[in-house]
Order: structure tokens, then C-alpha cells, then sequence
């Protein structure tokens, strides 16, 4: 949560520092690339384990630390309108687990890794300033890779609870933000996103499968390049 109180205290100090009123330019058509650096602050998720070999079906509340949040994209402005590529990267620690009885393991060391190839829309609402705000969002696909995940019950016991494996699913995102205009060819980018995807199956072949969704609040800030 430090962290994103960072990130909006210099994102409020940026937009403080512009001139409360500044001519802008038309927008100007034309493709444009970008890359990002923020938080990502993942919900809780259940986990759903189905034990084939008992057979046998367990349910895991899991809670997450906040990760980074980087990536980067390609696209073409139309002027008021933006339509783009972008492939984003999101990896956070597991923090806690809990199961179904209560038991909550401590000293959890694992982590989910997603790795996401989208495709956006984004609005942009020019003004008279050089700050636009745009709001959108985006569908594709994306890879969650968890690894071995690890946890000690209450008889300091240590139990490996998930099998390192990943899926690949249907991905989306929503969000809104605002781009500063720097000059015509740069500009400045704060903006947020919700990500959400549907429920992967690690280990779908296994006799041991794990399930899950991952849904998460992101923050950035990104630097674009238009030509």
C-alpha cells in the first residue's frame, strides 16, 4: 500500500506542476509504441484442488503481496480514438493460505507469474490542455505460471501444497487514466487497470489439479513515443 500511495502522491505532484491553463495542439494521427512500470495489487483467490488419487476435492483461500507490473505496447491514434497491442507482465508472492477447516499456514514461499498478450481500445477525451484524460480496456489471453508452493500448518509440519505448473486462458482489463503531453511526439502516461482472467487449470493432466482465477488492481506510469 506504500507503494501506491507513492505512486499518487507523484502522479497529483505532476499534474500540480502543469500550468492551469496551457494550449495544446490538435491530436494528431499516427502510430505511437509505450512502455510501463507499476503495482500490482492481486485479490484474494480461491484455489481449488481435485485430489484424483483419493479421490478428493480441497478449497483454499489464498491472499497475495503486491507485485510489479511492467510491460509495454504498440498501437495506432486515430485522434480521438486508440487501438493497440500490449503485452504486460504481473508477478506477485503468495502470502498467506488458507483451507477449508481454518488452518492457516504460515512462512508460505511461493508465487504466480502471468504473462498477458492483449488487445485495447482506448477513448481519448482531448481538451484545451495538455492533459487528456482516456478511459478503455481490452480482451486476449494469458499464461499464469505458479510454482511449488510451500506452507507450514499449525504442528510446524511443512507440506508442499501446489505443484509448480501453468495455463493458458482469456484474459481482460477496464481502466482509465490520463496522458501528458510532454510536446507532439512525447508525453507521460498514469493510468489504472483492472486485469482479470478466467480459471486456469495447472496440471490439468496430473492426478493433482489445481484452479484458479487471478484478478488484480493495477498502477502505472508509462512513457509514449509517437511518430
Amino acid at each position: 500500500m506504500k507503494t501506491i500511495r507513492n505512486l499518487l502522491i507523484i502522479s497529483s505532484a505532476m499534474l500540480l506542476s502543469l500550468p492551469a491553463i496551457c494550449s495544446a495542439e490538435q491530436p494528431k494521427a499516427g502510430p505511437y509504441v509505450s512502455g510501463f512500470i507499476g503495482v500490482s495489487i492481486p485479490r484474494d483467490s480461491s484455489v481449488t484442488t481435485d485430489d484424483y488419487n483419493t479421490p478428493a476435492t480441497y478449497q483454499d483461500e489464498v491472499e497475495f503481496d503486491p507485485g510489479i507490473n511492467i510491460g509495454g505496447t504498440g498501437g495506432y491514434d486515430f485522434g480521438y480514438f486508440r487501438f493497440e497491442g500490449e503485452i504486460s507482465y504481473r508477478n506477485s508472492e503468495i502470502s498467506s493460505i488458507t483451507d477449508q477447516n481454518g488452518v492457516k499456514y504460515r512462512r508460505a514461499d511461493g508465487n504466480l507469474g502471468v504473462a498477458a498478450f492483449m488487445t485495447n481500445a482506448f477513448f481519448d477525451l482531448h481538451n484545451a490542455s495538455r492533459v487528456t484524460p482516456y478511459l478503455g480496456g481490452g480482451i486476449g489471453f494469458a499464461t499464469l505460471q505458479l510454482s511449488d508452493t510451500y506452507g507450514t500448518d499449525q504442528t510446524s509440519a511443512r507440506w508442499r501444497l501446489y505443484d509448480e505448473g501453468d495455463d493458458t486462458v482469456f484474459a481482460y482489463q477496464v481502466g482509465a487514466g490520463v496522458d501528458i503531453a510532454i510536446n507532439r511526439r512525447f508525453s507521460l502516461d498514469l493510468g489504472y487497470r483492472y486485469f482479470g482472467t478466467d480459471t486456469a487449470k495447472i496440471n490439468e493432466d496430473s492426478a493433482w489439479v489445481n484452479s484458479l482465477k487471478f484478478e488484480s488492481h493495477n498502477v502505472a506510469v508509462g512513457f509514449r513515443v509517437n511518430f
